[in-house]
């Protein structure tokens, strides 16, 4: 069991959407903090069936039980029955109740125009398992070969497991929520983008590849990021000395899929694809850093249009940071961060690596090993 760093609001305080991946660790941590909260799963079959047919069958039966305001009710995976969220929005109005509403996805419940809730409720999102929760027994090798999915994670027998996710997602999120009409191109798509995780976004390379039209492709990608299995990262936008370019990077949120749909193979230290895997975790731990944390600055990537970038910037300039798979930086690892300097000489600037120690150069810049880095940043010594 994993203590998970977000944190959701006391019992029958607050009503909020928690989305998150499947597998991540959502109807878990639910279960831990709301143990005496009214759980309604719609992944019950007789539950989903009930409530899809006659959704007023929740304030009837809430209503019976006699409303309690201080306790969670707790509806998991919601986007299944998007109506019920009319006899939420009541409920909350007329009796003071208090949901927690679960899910993978808002695609659907987007789509289908249905009520969500009007500013009522809080948004949270939930990761796979950072370094910061596994804590002391951390281990980078396992991470980048068996993805952050907490059950993989600890799994002897990650191929398997790995594979059954990515059929489920095909199976259960694109093809039973309707997403996609063609499910074949979608599931080459998936392939080819695995390919591309942690570039620029190059639209047309990838219709050609799949065999489908540039707008189909991009509306590939929003299904990615709608069910919380990828991510975008936008290139900084605030005009400096140089013109900036480049488009949109996309991470995917587990690099065990990646690996899968790429088809790496058991990843070693010094291969191309462990370098790619690893440049994939620290975007993980930042960005769920930056949710969890509620910070209100925005993730990034800098790049000139001479192609010198740095894999990350938190908020304005603050925090520069660029990921390096090898045991010895020199100065060719450190030339995006020294260019960013001449424009920008206030911004922290680190290297996450796997050299030993930690040290500092003497122009500033500071050579932190994934440990130190992971402790520094969930300590929040770091951003």
């Amino acid at each position: 069991m994993f203590d998970r760093l977000l944190v959701l609001p006391a019992p029958g305080t607050e009503t909020f959407f928690l989305w998150g991946p499947r597998q991540a660790g959502k109807s878990t941590l639910l279960k831990q903090l709301y143990p005496d909260g009214v759980w309604v799963d719609l992944l019950k079959a007789d539950e989903f069936r009930r409530y899809a047919t006659r959704p007023e069958l929740l304030r009837q039966e809430l209503e019976a039980s006699g409303p309690d305001p201080s306790r969670q009710v707790v509806i998991d995976e919601v986007q299944k029955v998007p109506a019920l969220l009319d006899e939420v929005h009541w409920l909350i109005e007329n009796r003071g109740l208090r949901f927690a509403l679960c899910g993978s996805s808002a695609r659907k419940v987007r789509r289908g125009a249905a009520n969500l809730l009007g500013g009522r409720a809080i948004r949270y999102e939930m990761r796979g398992l950072t370094a910061g929760e596994i804590g002391d027994g951390f281990d980078l090798d396992r991470a980048l070969n068996h993805g952050y999915l907490p059950r993989i994670y600890e799994s002897a027998r990650p191929r398997q497991l790995l594979d059954a996710y990515i059929a489920d997602y095909l199976r259960e999120e694109v093809a039973a929520e309707g997403l996609v009409r063609n499910l074949p191109a979608f599931s080459d798509f998936l392939d080819a983008a695995a390919l591309s995780d942690g570039d620029p976004v190059n639209y047309s390379n990838i219709a050609r590849e799949c065999g489908v039209s540039g707008p189909t492709v991009k509306s590939y990608f929003d299904i990615l990021t709608d069910t919380l299995l990828a991510h975008r990262l936008p290139r900084w936008q605030r005009r400096a000395k140089r013109r900036l370019a480049g488009a949109p990077k996309l991470y995917f949120g587990d690099v065990g899929v990646v690996n899968r749909l790429a088809r790496r193979g058991e990843l070693e230290r010094g291969s191309d694809s462990y370098g790619k895997a690893f440049e994939n975790w620290v975007f993980h731990e930042l960005s769920a850093f930056v949710s969890y944390r509620d910070l209100d600055e925005r993730l990034a990537y800098w790049r000139l249009p001479s192609k010198i970038e740095v894999d990350f910037i938190i908020g304005d300039m603050r925090l520069a940071i660029e990921a390096k798979a090898t045991a010895r930086i020199t100065s060719k690892h450190l030339k995006g961060l020294r260019t960013l300097a001449e424009e920008h000489p206030d911004a922290r600037k680190t290297v996450v690596c796997l050299e030993p120690r930690p040290r500092r150069t003497d122009d500033g810049i500071d050579i932190l090993p994934t440990t130190e880095f992971a402790h520094r940043l969930w300590q929040g010594d770091l951003a």
